[in-house]
């Protein structure tokens, strides 16, 4: 993503090397259509610190239960990152008042969900003074655009801490969280029927704030948000929020980097995770074992409440003897399995299956095909990849070749009608498919206004971006002469529909 800011006439390029040891800087003319929308820093962090917000008194939708060790944490990322040491796109120029965000999906299966934990990394690069940033967060169930705010909280150096960064080049993670202990949780029921939540970080006041698409936040006195340097993997599911301004020519408002025009796109994915937890997850019995080395088929649960060790899932008191300690071990270091008792395969530094197991009928490190929420399949993966990522997991030794992934489904819009289909089934009947995150009942297939590509009633700037992000390709909401290609005509369109529609 690359934002430039007008200053005296000229564009400010500004490169730092791996180490942070030079800075070159070059002066080059505007152009038209060149604006793009951040600076991208390449910067290294050494062991980033965390931030820790944690706040009570959320409003929730009802009184929920306590919620035991049934359910399993789910952690969720869009970025391949792993927020520790390493290199990482600082997105400078990020305006005061933008957000950043990311959607994660989440299983129908798994609502209502208890929201714990929302993290963002944040950077600076060369820093000449100690920075403040005022934040805030906020969560939706669903998205930005179709979904439902959830709850939202600014700092204020009281019970939640403003970002105060050292001078020099330093990474810090903002996590927040609910006091535990708090009986008002942040709940997401699905209201939205989008099987998501995304969670977004404001900057709410930079330390010394520039002036929006006019002259950049200065890069040495400013915190600002990261990507990734692993490519862009999900473009319609990263998320930024942009300021408005006479001189702000990549478009306002909320926005996927789908939707954002291509000049203003980042490369990677906003370094985001959560973790959440399902309220109602039902857990299957699994082989409980007692000191008298007797055997009860219970859940994790009841099996720790009746003094129990509970084995792992899938064993039954059928097959699982307790008492003898034998058990497969798996060996990630070697990959291999070998049946040892609990006491051996720690020693080792094994994954202990539990007593009764055997390699003979144990898989260790299963790999497979992982389907993702927008249909797309990657793999082979391992199984804890897949579940990081959101996706659906289709078996040991399965392929993208041969796996059969759902096509999500959204809004398609006909003449004077709307269906929810997939983009497959929706071209098929010559509807304009609305996107994957897109629903009729929250759908407006108005088109007596086509050159309105984003809906605000009036032809602009925006429009224009769209079709120009989009030049020679084959996208049908931009095709609006429907000759598949955006090209010139569609370009002649919005122009001659300019103003206001009607």
């Amino acid at each position: 993503m690359i934002k430039r800011y007008i200053e005296g006439g000229e564009r400010v390029f500004m490169h730092f090397d791996a180490v942070f040891t030079s800075i070159l800087v070059a002066l080059v003319p505007i152009s038209a259509f060149g604006d793009g929308r951040l600076d991208p820093v390449r910067t290294t962090f050494q062991t980033p610190k965390t931030l820790n917000a944690t706040f009570k008194q959320v409003s929730s939708k009802a009184n929920q239960r306590s919620l035991g060790s049934e359910c399993p944490q789910e952690v969720v990322a869009l970025t391949d990152s792993d927020f520790g040491n390493g290199t990482y796109i600082l997105q400078a120029g990020f305006a005061e008042g933008e957000s950043f965000g990311a959607t994660f999906s989440v299983p129908a299966s798994n609502f209502p969900i208890k929201v714990d934990v929302m993290e963002a990394l944040f950077g600076t690069s060369n820093a000449v003074i100690s920075t403040t940033t005022h934040w805030s967060v906020t969560i939706w169930d669903g998205t930005p655009t179709n979904g439902i705010q959830v709850a939202s909280f600014s700092s204020d150096d009281l019970i939640i801490p403003h970002l105060t960064m050292p001078p020099g080049t330093n990474g810090i993670i903002v996590s927040v969280s609910v006091d535990p202990n708090d009986p008002d949780q942040i709940y997401i029921y699905n209201d939205s029927g989008l099987n998501s939540y995304t969670v977004a970080f404001r900057i709410d006041q930079h330390n010394t704030p520039g002036s929006p698409c006019l002259s950049a936040p200065d890069q040495n006195r400013n915190a600002f948000p990261c990507t990734d340097i692993g490519g862009l993997h999900f473009p319609n599911e990263n998320w930024i929020d942009a300021i408005d301004g006479p001189w702000c020519i990549c478009g306002a408002g909320w926005m996927t980097f789908q939707q954002f025009p291509s000049i203003c796109t980042p490369s990677g994915d906003w370094v985001i995770r959560s973790a959440y937890t399902p309220v109602n997850c039902s857990v299957a019995p699994a082989a409980c074992c007692f000191s008298d080395t007797t055997c009860q088929d219970l859940s994790p649960g009841d099996c720790d409440v009746f003094g129990g060790i509970s084995q792992n899932p899938g064993t039954t008191c059928a097959t699982f003897v307790c008492g003898s300690g034998i058990g497969a071990c798996c060996l990630e270091s070697t990959g291999n399995c070998v049946n040892f008792d609990l006491n051996n395969c720690t020693v080792v530094g094994g994954i202990h299956m539990g007593e009764g197991t055997s390699c003979a009928s144990t898989t260790c490190f299963p790999v497979g095909a992982c389907c993702l929420a927008d249909g797309a399949c990657i793999g082979p993966i391992a199984i804890a990849d897949c579940q990081i990522v959101a996706g659906t997991f289709q078996g040991d030794g399965t392929s993208c070749a041969t796996a059969s992934c759902p096509q999500p489904v959204g809004a398609c819009c006909g003449a004077d009608w709307c269906l929810d289909l997939t983009q497959a089934d929706c071209s098929a009947v010559a509807g304009s498919w609305q996107g994957n995150s897109s629903i009729c009942s929250a759908t407006s297939c108005d088109v007596a206004c086509p050159a309105d590509i984003d809906s605000n009633g009036v032809v602009d700037v925006n429009d224009l971006l769209s079709i120009v992000g989009a030049w020679g390709s084959n996208d049908p909401a931009l095709d609006l002469d429907g000759n598949g290609v955006v090209d010139t005509p569609d370009l002649l369109t919005i122009i001659a529909a300019w103003g206001n529609c009607g």
